[in-house]
């Protein structure tokens, strides 16, 4: 069976938690990381040097890097419809999951350290000010490209580019700070909890941010 290792407080493992939910998988899961199994040991890091969650194990495959994993399972399990086939669509998809890997999650690092996780390491006012800039320009970008397709990240067709960017819409929309109003992105968040999947309210809108 498939093993996932990574504490459910984690945005990136319920990415995966997420995606396991889209494609109806079982699984066992292992709590990994703060207040859990420590990642810096020699048993963790053989699975992942980085000494980050998550890790999956299927059988004879070990993966790392969140998005990774999900691509992988939407693939191996043939959900085009996630992950389509055709290529330039193919390549929409992964081009929106890596901007928010990169560009979006770079933008709330310190704001959500300072603010949700209240970090004795995070407290300079001007930093915390940038970084809750930039957020909420990155999220005007989600924001006009929602406008654009009226309905998904990538067009009409709800794909893991929405299981990834609605985690990230989510943490934006619960973190107590100024943010533009966005009615596109309210919308969008709107029309994931009415989805029949319960994946977006067991681990995107469950009170973690």
């Amino acid at each position: 069976m498939l093993k996932i290792l990574g504490k459910t407080s984690s945005i990136n493992v319920r990415k995966v938690l997420w995606t396991c939910a889209e494609l109806g998988l079982a699984y066992e899961q292992e709590d990994w990381g703060a207040g859990f199994r420590a990642t810096d040991t020699p048993e963790f890091l053989a699975l992942n040097p980085n000494a980050m969650v998550p890790v999956i194990i299927d059988g004879p495959t070990t993966l790392w890097e969140s998005n990774t994993i999900c691509r992988y399972l939407a693939s191996k399990h043939n959900r085009s419809d996630l992950l389509p086939q055709e290529p330039a669509a193919h390549a929409l998809v992964e081009q929106w999951m890596d901007w928010q890997a990169g560009e979006l999650n770079n933008s709330w690092r310190y704001a959500f350290m300072a603010l949700v996780r209240q970090s004795a390491q995070h407290t300079d006012a001007a930093a915390i000010a940038a970084s809750i800039a930039s957020w909420n320009r990155h999220m005007g970008i989600l924001e006009r490209q929602l406008q654009r397709t009226g309905k998904y990240v990538t067009g009409a067709q709800f794909t893991l580019a929405d299981v990834v960017l609605g985690l990230s819409a989510n943490r934006w929309n619960s973190t107590p700070m100024e943010r533009p109003d966005y009615p596109a992105v309210a919308a969008y968040l709107d029309r994931l909890a009415g989805r029949s999947c319960q994946g977006y309210a067991r681990y995107c809108a469950n009170g973690i941010a």
